[in-house]
């Protein structure tokens, strides 16, 4: 039995620690922060218990949707109520896209969202052929014309990335746009229904309950150890295996498991792999920030906005300070449920390079998102509750050439033994790609371990 150190409590780093314990190992996880799950977070409003992070995982991927029934957890999925965009004056209706390249042009022509010239560009389609990587703007924008891309595109970008659709990379944000826009008519395949296959799944109570599972099952083999308030300023190779420094003591261990962000993880690759950190150096991230609202269910309040919508994006071309609003309580049930008389809400704020909107006291986050609901949904009631919880550095933004800069960063870490990577900074921001990447490291450590054996 080996004793491995994982640095960071997030899902991917959990989620490492979870297959190493299973694998016999004893695991140290290092948490810099006073808490575990990283964007997997509860708070309260008005007493009512939410996520005010990530609320769902990708139901059609099987690493997150399996992780939680491994751990007994339940598995929920949005009601039938429909997103909207709010753009050119209106809530519309958000037609079928895949990240916003539209699947059904009638849809898109119907819902309004597009102006006439901008509809007429997108029915003249122009067949991209992209040579090597390329922003999934400049793909769409090739095909459709730039008003898809800055009305449809970028509201559903930023509500993943909080990035800019001219600067993410295609192929490792939405690689099947590649092979999709590369037809002379782009159709999906046929396949199962919404109802019998949902994009996304969630948890009854909270995604956060995700992390605190993982946490509870190590406890109960008795090799899982948790440190919250563990900064590791070093991580060092010696001739027995690996020394792990914190504020307080130096930890030993025979494998090291890095899940933290790229610039900390950069920091500490410094010296153990230079080329790996220059490369994790120049990953960018942007900030964000959720304001969860809870307000009376009064008639008012109802009519604006219990309408059958799960919420709307905002286009950045619009000038809004919100980019989202989701109606949890009407997109989840258990939320509907647990609000009782309340009904939950939240918007979504920030993309990047727009650090300094966020930059100014929670009040006026609070003030921007209820002029914004207002314009879009006449809801002029005062909130019961609301809560702000900001991201500052949260999502990593997967520039032109990332697969490249991962494949030269994996290269480099592979060179050292006892060390693996993993998290958001690279192959995935979502809940289920993140899962895949603690595995990943995971498989590695176990591998090596196998083989030394």
């Amino acid at each position: 039995m080996a004793r491995i150190i994982v640095v960071g409590a997030g899902i991917s780093g959990l989620t490492a620690a979870r297959d190493l314990t299973d694998a016999g190992h004893a695991v140290l996880v290092l948490e810099g922060t006073d808490r575990i799950g990283g964007k997997l977070r509860r708070g309260e409003v008005a007493g009512v218990t939410v996520d005010v992070g990530a609320e769902a995982m990708i139901n059609r991927r099987p690493e997150g949707v399996g992780l939680a029934a491994d751990l007994g957890l339940d598995l929920v999925h949005p009601t039938a109520a429909t997103s909207r965009v709010w753009t050119r004056g209106a809530l519309r209706p958000l037609p079928r896209t895949l990240m916003g390249a539209p699947l059904d042009l009638d849809q898109l022509d119907a819902s309004g969202i597009l102006s006439p010239e901008g509809a007429q560009r997108a029915r003249a389609q122009q067949v991209p052929h992209p040579d090597g990587d390329v922003s999934v703007g400049a793909l769409v924008a090739e095909r459709y014309g730039d008003e898809v891309v800055d009305r449809l595109v970028e509201p559903l970008l930023g509500g993943v990335y909080a990035g800019h659709a001219r600067q993410i990379s295609a192929r490792a944000a939405v690689p099947q746009l590649i092979e999709l826009l590369g037809r002379e008519q782009v159709v999906l395949p046929a396949g199962p229904s919404t109802a019998e296959s949902p994009v996304f799944a969630g948890i009854p109570g909270g995604m956060w309950r995700l992390p605190e599972a993982i946490e509870a099952a190590g406890a109960g083999t008795g090799r899982l150890d948790i440190r919250l308030g563990a900064v590791v300023r070093e991580v060092r190779r010696t001739p027995e295996g690996w020394a792990v420094a914190t504020d307080t003591a130096i930890e030993a261990a025979d494998a090291v498991v890095l899940a933290t962000p790229a610039a900390p993880t950069a920091k500490l690759l410094a010296d153990l792999a230079p080329a790996a950190a220059a490369e994790l150096q120049t990953i960018d991230y942007a900030s964000s920030a959720l304001v969860t609202f809870a307000f009376d269910a009064s008639p008012e309040v109802r009519a604006a906005i219990d309408v059958g919508a799960s919420g709307f994006l905002v286009p950045p071309v619009d000038g809004r300070a919100v980019k989202a609003a989701t109606f949890s309580f009407a997109k989840w049930d258990w939320v509907r449920a647990a609000g009782g008389d309340l009904l939950v809400l939240r918007t979504s704020l920030g993309r990047y390079g727009e650090e300094a909107t966020l930059q100014v006291p929670d009040d006026e986050l609070v003030s921007a998102s209820l002029a914004d609901l207002a314009d879009a949904t006449g809801l002029t009631a005062r909130p019961v509750d609301a809560v702000v919880q900001r991201w500052g550095g949260g999502l990593p933004q997967y520039a032109v050439g990332h697969l490249d800069r991962v494949a030269r960063i994996r290269a480099a870490v592979a060179v050292v033994p006892g060390l693996a990577v993993c998290g958001a900074a690279y192959d995935g921001v979502g809940i289920a790609a993140c899962i895949a990447s603690g595995h990943a490291a995971a498989d590695r450590l176990v591998a090596a371990a196998t083989m030394e054996a």
